[in-house]
């Protein structure tokens, strides 16, 4: 090992070049970096021996999906060089060589989403205090199912259309519908604030609000209403709009469509009851 080492920077611009070329998100890219770079700071070359050391590493240091992550950061670079013909890898056949990712067990059990009663207090708390922006950002997540990156790509003109459409790499497309009384009520809310087009999720100063700004606001207003910080974050309202639409419209196919996810295997996850659900359920049930 040596713990002085970096990522060679020519390495390091062909695979962003890479990446970019394979249409990977900046999030993908940003991971997919980390990775390589955590293994260029431990080891001194590419080779077998040196990718099964770091895979028991990242096992002693990181969670099991931290672990996948850096996993499969690793196994794009090693696609790259495949790609590049790249022959400084050690014994070139490593370059056909790919860390397996971990196993994990689906608990059987969804805790970190906000309860539908804390959603209620949470939305009518700020709109009660006249925080329109908020109260929007969150309605609009709860009722789109809309990931906060698709989120603040929202505009104007997708509150006329009732719907956006997102492309994808592979000229997929996928649109996210927005029910007429949210679009209703949003549209006065952006025309009070002198927008007829573009963006709606912006700030004073007319910048883009970040997903960043969004998580860190979300915390200190879950903790002023006296509502869990834990249960409250973008993804949460995301999960909270799937989880009710199965209890009105129990079509796991259709929700799989409108969350945009490639295998329903990621939907069924929102067929589960939270821990307080499943205790209430036996509670009930079980009075032999």
């Amino acid at each position: 090992m040596c713990a002085s080492r970096q990522m060679p920077e020519e390495a390091e611009l062909n695979f962003i070049n890479y990446l970019k070329k394979q249409e990977a998100s900046p999030n993908t890219v940003k991971s997919c970096l980390a990775s390589c770079r955590l293994y260029y700071s431990l080891f001194d070359g590419l080779n077998m021996t040196n990718l099964m050391q770091y895979k028991d590493y990242l096992l002693n240091h990181y969670k099991a999906a931290t672990v996948n992550n850096r996993i499969y950061g690793i196994n794009r670079y090693l696609d790259s060089l495949v790609q590049s013909q790249d022959n400084s890898a050690d014994a070139n056949s490593v370059l056909s060589f790919r860390l397996p990712a971990v196993q994990t067990q689906q608990v059987s059990f969804l805790d970190d989403v906000i309860s539908q009663e804390n959603y209620v207090v949470f939305k009518d708390s700020l709109k009660s205090d006249g925080n329109m922006f908020w109260y929007f950002v969150v309605r609009f997540l709860a009722c789109t199912g809309a990931r906060v990156s698709e989120l603040i790509q929202m505009k104007a003109e997708h509150l006329d259309m009732r719907y956006m459409d997102l492309y994808s790499k592979g000229g997929k497309v996928r649109r996210i519908y927005l029910p007429d009384t949210l679009c209703l009520e949003a549209l006065d809310w952006v025309h009070q604030r002198g927008i007829d087009s573009g963006f709606i999720f912006i700030t004073s100063h007319g910048q883009l609000i970040t997903p960043r700004g969004i998580s860190s606001q979300l915390k200190v207003l879950a903790r002023r209403y006296g509502i869990p910080a834990d249960t409250v974050y973008p993804h949460a309202f995301r999960h909270r709009f799937a989880k009710n639409f199965l209890a009105n419209f129990n079509d796991i196919t259709l929700l799989a469509d409108l969350m945009g996810h490639e295998s329903i295997e990621t939907t069924r996850i929102y067929l589960n009851k939270s821990t307080d659900e499943q205790r209430e359920m036996i509670d009930r049930i079980v009075t032999w």
